[in-house]
C-alpha cells in the first residue's frame, strides 16, 4: 500500500456534504467526495465514469489550520431575461489549511500522483470559485499506512498562524473507520456517481483522532525560570 498526500490551502474553501438549493453549507474539513472529485478531474474522468476504485481508497484529513467560517449572501439575474434569480447563502472556510491522505494500491496511488502534478482539469477546493493558493501535491509515502503518513508530513500552517497560535504538540485528524472501529460520526460523502443527472452518495463512518505535530519536535523546550539559577 501507498499513501498520497495533498495540501489543501487557499483563501476560501467549501466542502459541502448536505448542501441543498439556495443554502450551500460547508463542513469543517474536506469531504471524501470533494477530494475524490478533485482527483477524478485531475485524471480527466467524465462525470459518468466509474468511481469504484477511488471510493475504495481509505481517506483521512489532518486539520493544520482550521480557518474561519464566513457567509456570502448572493443575488443574481438571468443573463437573457434579466429576471431575478432566487437569493442564496453560501458558506466558506477562510484561510484554512488541511493535509488530505488517501491510502491504496501502489499503481493507483502512483497514477493519481502523476495526475495531480499535471491535471487535465484544474483543481479547486470544493467549489470552482475556490482555487488553491499553493501546489496541492505533497508526494507519495511508500510502504506505510494512512495514520503514520499523516503524522510524518510537515506541518503546513501559515507563518502568521504559527506566530499567533504557537506550535501544538498534536493535530486533529478525521479518518475512515477501520474494520472493528466504532465511528464518532458519519457523512454522506462517498461518491457513487458524479453524473449531474443523478448524483449518488453513500454513508461514510468516521473516527476522530489526533496525530503528533512534526513541527513540535523541532521546537526547543524553553524554561523561563532557567536564568534565575545563575543569579
Amino acid at each position: 500500500m501507498s499513501v498520497l498526500l495533498l495540501r489543501l490551502a487557499g483563501p476560501l474553501q467549501a466542502w459541502g456534504s448536505a448542501a441543498r438549493f439556495a443554502r450551500r453549507t460547508t463542513e469543517n474539513a474536506p469531504t471524501k467526495s470533494g477530494v475524490l472529485g478533485l482527483l477524478a478531474a485531475a485524471e480527466g474522468r467524465e462525470r459518468d465514469a466509474d468511481l469504484g476504485d477511488l471510493a475504495a481508497l481509505r481517506y483521512g484529513v489532518r486539520i493544520d489550520q482550521p480557518g474561519t467560517r464566513v457567509r456570502d449572501f448572493q443575488t443574481a439575474h438571468h443573463g437573457d431575461t434579466g429576471k431575478a434569480m432566487p437569493l442564496s447563502e453560501r458558506f466558506y472556510l477562510a484561510d484554512a489549511v488541511f493535509v488530505a491522505a488517501l491510502e491504496g494500491p501502489v499503481a493507483l496511488i502512483g497514477r493519481l500522483d502523476v495526475a495531480v502534478r499535471a491535471p487535465v482539469w484544474l483543481p479547486f477546493l470544493g467549489r470552482r470559485s475556490c482555487p488553491p493558493s499553493k501546489p496541492i501535491d505533497l508526494g507519495v509515502r511508500e510502504d506505510t499506512d494512512l495514520v503514520t503518513a499523516l503524522g510524518e508530513v510537515p506541518w503546513q500552517a501559515s507563518d502568521w498562524y504559527r506566530k499567533s497560535h504557537g506550535t501544538p504538540r498534536e493535530l486533529p485528524v478525521l479518518l475512515d473507520c477501520a474494520p472493528g472501529q466504532s465511528p464518532d460520526q458519519s457523512f454522506r460523502d462517498v461518491p457513487l456517481s458524479f453524473d449531474p443527472r443523478h448524483r449518488r452518495y453513500a454513508l461514510r463512518a468516521v473516527v476522530a483522532d489526533r496525530v503528533r505535530n512534526p513541527a513540535a519536535d523541532l521546537t526547543p523546550d524553553h524554561d523561563p525560570t532557567s536564568a534565575l539559577g545563575a543569579v
